[in-house]
């Protein structure tokens, strides 16, 4: 069964059963590998990616569900690390082993997005669904006003 959803802009037809889950298809039937299967309950938020611009887990969500709709992955942010999360996060020295931080860097990224300037309280909440086994949480919240301070200038 044929599913067609935009990824990143482009539309894509996935030839996957409708109950696939998302993450799958990203990254098996599409081959964009920056999405990371964490828990594969939806507890961790590794697979953050964006569904019509708010962060979902695609580890549980199914392929039918994004059915017209667009859907937005890390690599979606930039491809030369240029965007203002993936500056602050170089700048701030966030990733230790790496594996979260492309659901980190998404779950930031949709908090940027309807807020340009977020208090403590406002990241921890958006933030609350990633974990870190690293515990980068510090550098994290840095990294983030760091980067809504730049996205607050241009």
């Amino acid at each position: 069964m044929a599913t067609k959803f935009k990824l990143n802009g482009k539309e894509v037809t996935a030839q996957a059963e409708p109950d696939t889950p998302l993450l799958w298809v990203i990254r098996d039937e599409i081959g964009l590998t920056g999405t990371k299967f964490g828990c594969g309950m939806a507890l961790c938020g590794a697979c953050t990616v964006h569904l019509n611009g708010e962060p979902i887990r695609s580890c549980q969500t199914p392929l039918s569900v994004v059915a017209g709709k667009q859907v937005a992955t890390i690599e979606s942010l930039s491809k030369d690390n240029s965007h203002p999360l993936q500056k602050a996060w170089i700048a701030h020295d966030v990733p230790q082993c790496g594996y979260c931080q492309s659901g980190q860097l998404m779950s930031a990224a949709a908090l940027l997005r309807t807020n340009k300037n977020p208090s403590d309280a406002d990241i921890e909440n958006a933030m609350s669904g990633n974990i870190c086994r690293c515990g980068t949480y510090n550098r994290i919240r840095a990294a983030i006003k760091t980067a809504a301070a730049e996205m607050r200038k241009a």
